[in-house]
């Protein structure tokens, strides 16, 4: 695929099927994250994988985590939250790592880990396979990042949910820029 093609038409798949993506498509999306601009080389993120049983273990985590932070909520909507992590047969957790560095600031450590998340999701289209980053207030509650091993310094950037396209990929929507650019003085 043509890179300023995959680039303008590109689409997040809110819909998606086994079989996750082989070993090799994913070294392919790991190479391509690691390539994002990265100031001083500093890899200031990782990936968790979650696949088969891990997946209801990561359901029942953002449950408790819920819970914990007081949401009240139905048996259905419970059911629903549970069962996030299994609209994907594998979750890829991208996880900001700070490292302390003189020249190279906290903000620009996380865009690095949201460069290399775009990255990841540009090659997953490019493969064809189907790919949504989400977040939401498991990403952001200590609660989870404690659950799956996160150390001091480290919290989720998003969840990346990966498989292969389960429904008709239409056109994107078209979206003007213009009104977001401007000439400075």
């Amino acid at each position: 695929m043509d890179a300023i093609e995959m680039l303008l038409n590109r689409t997040s798949c809110p819909q998606l099927a086994p079989p996750e993506p082989t070993r090799e498509e994913l070294d392919i999306l790991y190479r391509a994250a690691f390539r994002a601009a990265d100031h001083r080389q500093l890899k200031p993120f990782r990936f968790l994988e979650i696949r088969g049983e891990g997946r209801e273990r990561l359901g029942a985590l953002f449950l408790e985590a819920a819970r914990a932070r007081g949401e009240a909520l139905t048996e259905s909507e419970a059911a629903r939250l549970q069962s996030l992590p299994l609209r994907a047969p594998l979750l890829l957790v991208a996880i900001a790592v700070h490292r302390p560095d003189p020249k190279v600031p906290e903000v620009e450590q996380l865009l690095a880990g949201g460069a290399a998340l775009q990255n990841l999701l540009n090659a997953a289209f490019a493969l064809g396979l189907g790919a949504i980053w989400r977040t939401g207030a498991p990403a952001h509650d200590p609660r989870v990042w404690r659950g799956l091993g996160l150390g001091e310094g480290e919290r989720i950037l998003g969840f990346v949910y990966l498989g292969r396209p389960a429904m008709e990929r239409g056109a994107p929507p078209h979206r003007d820029h213009r009104p977001h650019v401007a000439s400075w003085p």
